[in-house]
């Protein structure tokens, strides 16, 4: 099955204002750069975006925010953000925080299809918060729900026309998970190549995943913090 689509515009067919969407990416590493001008040019609103961070100011997330495009952020580090911070300031954003490994588990919960899970990460701060707490073994647990998206925008090294994806190094990070957890999944990659062309024991996210898939162009992979040794 032949899942390509020539770009980004025709890959984000029928997005919608006040859908969920999950971005891959941490930091700015492994971002669907193309996906997000298309939802940027797009201009979909009152969005809830699950995605680890929220970019910087003028680049990946951050470009939706200075748009007002996201209603909402489930995030687990935004500290690189100031206009996200100032729209959680003023009242303008709603924001989930949570820790990144209950982030990172409620994506992989909702692609494995399990509802809820326990996990103490959090117990007895604010993330607590009206969520059920339970003793197993003498230890307390929240119980946390899976998330799932309308839309899940991954970004891979290379990928087949069926949607087979192989991510490389650190850009791996939440794109794997996240590629299980939404109704429609859209890659994007920097090399397209030909069923078959890819070895199987390779694959990091099957094509049954994957609904679209196309070639990107003209990545940027900007480097969030450089810090240089001075000679």
């Amino acid at each position: 099955m032949n899942k390509v689509v020539n770009n980004a515009t025709e890959a984000i067919a029928g997005l919608q204002d006040g859908m969920t969407l999950m971005l891959g990416g941490f930091g700015l590493c492994g971002i669907p750069e193309n996906s997000i001008a298309a939802i940027l040019q797009h201009g979909a609103k009152y969005l809830t975006c699950i995605s680890n961070n929220a970019g910087v100011d003028d680049f990946g997330l951050g470009r939706l925010l200075q748009t007002r495009q996201v209603k909402k952020m489930v995030s687990s580090y935004v500290g690189e953000n100031a206009e996200f911070e100032r729209q959680l300031l003023a009242g303008e954003l709603e924001v989930e925080l949570l820790p990144q490994g209950t982030l990172a588990e409620r994506i992989r919960a909702g692609g494995a299809g399990i509802p809820a899970f326990y996990t103490p990460a959090g117990v007895g701060t604010e993330v607590a918060t009206g969520k059920e707490v339970r003793e197993f073994d003498g230890k307390m647990y929240l119980l946390e729900q899976w998330l799932r998206a309308d839309f899940a925008f991954v970004k891979a090294w290379k990928g087949d026309t069926m949607g087979n994806l192989v991510y490389k190094g650190t850009a791996r990070n939440f794109n794997p998970m996240m590629a299980t957890a939404a109704t429609i999944t859209i890659a994007e990659v920097e090399e397209l190549v030909p069923a078959g062309t890819l070895d199987p024991n390779q694959i990091h996210t099957p094509g049954i995943y994957v609904q679209r898939i196309f070639q990107g162009a003209n990545y940027e992979k900007r480097i969030e913090q450089r810090t240089v040794r001075k000679g």
